[in-house]
Order: structure tokens, then sequence, then C-alpha cells
């Protein structure tokens, strides 16, 4: 045997001992550690699908009380904080549940994340299985909101007109004592003419009101000529506009077409005429003007008139708030016209802003969904002059302004008016 053949026997006859003391090793070191079983997956991967898929939040919880799932909607609701149940109410439910497997549910009010906006929650707490607990959790805080409103509502109602029934009922009293009174009885006579009026107006917008709140979208809009419902909304406050001689001018596009109901947008517009109108001051101008832009066309009404405090803006579009609760006597303002211009423009999916300075006057904003290819025709009115000594300029400036309202504009879609 040559010298190379002893060689590679040499080499195969150590590999062959190197991988059976490499072998012997692994034996003994199982032996003296006997393998761990690979542990059971906390929460089974069914049940982490069908939690990822649910719309309520979750949190599985296990024998510890340590959160091993959560949702994002959970972290934020503060239900979760690291790995533990942040709200002990929520936490003592979980410890009944595991100690009985009785399904059990509750409330809670989550920590405010802004002023005024606390979280309402409805909680679900469930065995999932010998370790495990699931609670779902939801948010209920619109439904609490709608249920207030609902009561708030209901209240305003009652309280609205049982002021016109009431003054009705003393002004007839007051007629049957003064019978033998000619001017008194009509004086009174003419008073009660105004009470009634009101509580016509008062029931007519409820009316309304309950028919628009739906927000629901229009089923069969038709094509509605903006000239024909400035001119309409205009028609309606000129007795009063002229009482006061404020002038009233239609100003901007002229031509122009929107998809919508007439008769509705002629009433949310009407109701800006006329909230100009009343709390604009003497011998003033409202202006009325529309201008178009890519799919929206913007109604607005510009006035010069007390204006809106800023702390009101946001509040303004409720239905029954008041500004000035005094002043709605003098300008019989029932506090329902600027919410049914919201639900309008919900329904016809527009919006409706406000930009207002106080002691300068205000703009109402109504955008809504411009008929397609209608080619309006420019034809706007000259310039309108202003009412301010010196030929200041209206405040905010007559429609359209050159880049907006210095503070921008307040937008109200989902909130619930009233009259400024």
């Amino acid at each position: 045997m040559d010298s190379t053949t002893q060689a590679l026997l040499f080499a195969l006859l150590g590999a062959v001992l190197g991988a059976g003391v490499v072998l012997a090793w692994r034996v003994s070191d199982h032996q003296m550690h006997p393998g761990i079983p690979d542990p059971e997956p906390a929460v089974p991967p069914g049940i982490a699908t069908v939690l990822s898929v649910l719309r309520s939040s979750a949190l599985v919880v296990d024998e510890n009380d340590e959160v091993l799932r959560a949702s994002a909607a959970a972290y934020s609701f503060g239900l979760v904080r690291g790995n533990q149940v942040a709200v002990q109410e929520l936490a003592d439910l979980v410890r009944q549940v595991r100690r009985d497997g009785q399904i059990r549910e509750t409330e809670l009010v989550a920590a405010a994340t802004r002023p005024r906006r606390s979280t309402h929650l409805t909680a679900r707490v469930a065995p999932l299985s010998s370790r495990l607990v699931l609670a779902l959790v939801e948010d209920r805080t619109r439904e609490r909101r709608v249920e207030a409103i609902r009561r708030d509502f209901v209240a305003n109602v009652s309280h609205e007109l049982k002021t016109p029934v009431g003054a009705l009922n003393l002004l007839a009293e007051a007629v049957q004592e003064a019978a033998d009174d000619p001017g008194a009885v009509t004086r009174f006579a003419g008073r009660m003419q105004t009470e009634s009026a009101r509580l016509t107006k008062l029931v007519q917008q409820i009316i309304e009101l309950s028919r628009l709140q739906a927000d629901d979208p229009l089923d069969d809009p038709e094509p509605v000529d903006v000239d024909e419902v400035v001119s309409r909304s205009i028609d309606q406050s000129t007795i009063d506009a002229q009482s006061k001689e404020i002038s009233v001018v239609h100003d901007g596009e002229r031509g122009l077409q929107i998809l919508g109901n007439g008769d509705e947008v002629a009433l949310a517009l009407g109701n800006l005429v006329a909230n100009a109108v009343a709390y604009s001051s003497d011998r003033s101008r409202v202006v009325v003007a529309a201008k178009a832009h890519d799919t929206m066309v913007d109604l607005t009404v510009t006035d010069q008139g007390i204006g809106i405090p800023a702390a009101d803006l946001e509040r303004i579009f409720e239905r029954f708030y008041r500004i000035d609760p005094a002043r709605h006597r003098s300008t019989g303002g029932t506090g329902l016209g600027l919410s049914i211009v919201k639900h309008v423009a919900a329904s016809h999916g527009g919006e409706v802003r406000v930009w207002s300075v106080q002691g300068q006057g205000s703009t109402f904003t109504l955008s809504l969904p411009r008929r397609g290819g209608d080619g309006p025709s420019i034809t706007s009115t000259p310039p309108v002059e202003a009412a301010h000594p010196a030929g200041e300029p209206l405040a905010p400036p007559s429609y359209p302004p050159a880049s907006g309202p210095p503070s921008g504009p307040q937008r109200a879609r989902t909130q619930p008016e009233a009259a400024p």
C-alpha cells in the first residue's frame, strides 16, 4: 500500500472518530437536559384572526391580569397601559368573570381627551378559556350625544311653545277685560297677531327640522337655478329689510345651476338672509352672492351686523342656541334657522361655513354640488360700496373675499342653529 492510500485511510478514520465524538456529546447533553416542549401560544391563532376583524375593541387578559392582546382603539380609549388594564372597574370585572365564568356587561366613561368630550363605552366580558378572559368594548359616545340632543330638543320645544301660548292666553284675558276700550282691544289684538305669527313660524320650522334632520341624501336631485333661488330668498325678507332701510343686493356670478331640491335650498338661503337682515343695523347693506368652483357652488350672505363672538362660532348651528337670548324676542327668531341650514347642506352633500368678527359683521357660505357642464355666464353687478364712513369696505369684504377670511371659516357638517 502506497503512502497516498495510507493517508486517505487515516483521514477517513479521523473523520469517523470525530463524528462519533460529536454524536456521543449530543446524546449525553440531551440526557442531561431533557427537551422542553414548545409553549402553547398565549392566544390561539384562530381567536387572534377573529378579534382582528371585530368592530369592537378587544382585550385578551391572562390569569396574571396581563393584557396579551389589545386593539389600537383600546389604547386610544385609555383602557390599557403597558400590559395592564388601566380602568379599575374593567379589571375588577375581568377577575369576577375568571372566578365564576359568568358573562358580564358594564358601562364605562373613559377619560376625556378633549374638554367636554368624555367617551362613553360599554364593555362585555366573557371567559375565552380556562386561562384567558375576553373583553369587548364599544364606543357609545355618539348614541349618548344623540339621546342628550333629543332630550334637550324636547325640553326646548316645550319651553319655546309655552311662551307664545302663554302670551296668547294672557292677551285673550286682557281683551275680555278691556272690552269697553276699543283702543286697548286694538292694541292687544295686534299683540295677539304677533304672538300667533311667532307660534306659527316656530311650529313650521320644527316640522321642517324634523323632516330634514336625518341628513339622508336626496333621492332624486334636480337642476336648480341659482338666480331664482337667490331672488326667492331676498323676496322673503323684503318687508323686514325695507322697515330697517337695509339694502339687500344680489351679486356674484349669474346663470349657475346646482343639483338638489329648489324649495329646500331656498329655505336655507332664506334663513341666512333673514338672519342677516334681523341682526344688521338700520341703513346697512346685505350682499347675497354666488360663485362657482370645480364641483361646488358657494352661496354667500354677507352682512354688516353685530357679528358673532369667536367663542360662540362652534355652537351657533345647535338647535335653539342663541348668543343673546334677550334679543330673540325683538328679532322674532326661533333659534332653529341655522340648524335647518346645516341639515339642508348635509342632505345635499355640501356644507355651511361662517366667518364673523364681533362688531363688524358675518359671512355665511352655503356650498352645494354644482350641476356639471352648465357653463355659467358671469354678469356680476357693479362692486358694492360699503355703508361705513370714509368708504371703508364691507367687513368681511363683499363676496368673494380676495384670500378668505383671516381667521378661517368655521364648518358645520355634523353638529346639530341658532340665530345669533
